[in-house]
């Protein structure tokens, strides 16, 4: 078999796309063609000038992704505290610098741990038991939506996933509004890093999280609740299954939490007063 030619990169943006030759097989028959894959990329995340965390990640919305995971990690507690965030392009990945108020960097630094992340992982770099469950204010607001609102919800949030189609290795977060609207869609070869690259993009917008609904693509696992919960959004409707961490989370802090969103169907595992028929 001949050496397939090297990959090459697509220019869309932050080259999120690479096009191969691939041989494709059917029914004992083979050809060359090409192919589109997702471009995954260290990022390693620098908190004034001390590296935190290297994760594995799309390059794009990284600034977005530094702002939300700084929050959902608890790193900062306001958006005000991250002072800035410039990408810089190494041989061997992306560098995100990242300057924070000088309180957040002492207690960063007295509770710095060694993450070395990896494509979705759920508690990447957590030391210790007591590490895991995180105090999570409750969320006590009652925002309703109706059913046929997520069910149009999840259908608009699949029509805008490009890296999805051309791909079809990327996850995505998406914001549906108090109208029922899908407003903001954030993709990522890593679900929870879709996560934060959408909270961070709607806090920069000054979004009230509080009035509108996530939707994922992936599995609701215990790490995606808590961070929905951390930033006081009530209802996660997932279109896989949850785990039975992630549905005591969401007892225990108010959100309501919907699997297996399909066409015409889902299911309610957590507070149920937030959807009406």
């Amino acid at each position: 078999m001949g050496q397939l030619p090297n990959s090459e990169a697509l220019m869309q943006g932050s080259e999120t796309l690479a096009e191969v030759s691939v041989l494709r097989c059917r029914d004992g028959e083979r050809a060359v063609s090409a192919d589109v894959l997702a471009v995954e990329v260290p990022v390693a995340l620098e908190y004034n000038g001390i590296s935190h965390v290297v994760m594995l990640a799309s390059p794009n919305d990284l600034e977005d992704f530094a702002l939300g995971f700084s929050l959902t990690e608890g790193i900062i507690a306001q958006p005000s505290e991250l002072h800035e965030a410039e990408v810089e392009q190494r041989d061997d990945g992306l560098l995100v610098h990242l300057q924070i108020a000088s309180e957040r960097f002492v207690a960063l630094k007295e509770r710095r741990r060694n993450m070395t992340g990896r494509t979705g992982c759920g508690l990447c770099g957590t030391e210790a038991l007591d590490q895991v469950r995180r105090v999570v204010t409750p969320v006590t607001h009652r925002q309703h939506f109706a059913d046929h609102q997520l069910l149009a919800g999840m259908r608009a949030m699949q029509a805008l996933q490009p890296l999805q189609q051309q791909s079809g290795a990327t996850h995505a977060a998406a914001w549906m509004d108090a109208q029922g609207q899908v407003t903001l869609v954030r993709e990522d070869v890593g679900r929870h890093n879709a996560l934060d690259k959408l909270i961070g993009a709607l806090v920069t917008r000054q979004t009230d999280l509080s009035t509108g609904a996530l939707l994922i693509t992936s599995r609701a696992s215990y790490e995606m609740v808590q961070k929905a919960a951390i930033m006081n959004i009530g209802l996660v409707a997932a279109i896989s299954a949850p785990t039975s961490f992630a549905v005591n989370l969401a007892e225990s802090a108010g959100v309501t939490l919907i699997g297996f969103m399909r066409d015409h169907s889902y299911v309610i595992y957590t507070h149920p007063e937030r959807l009406e028929n």
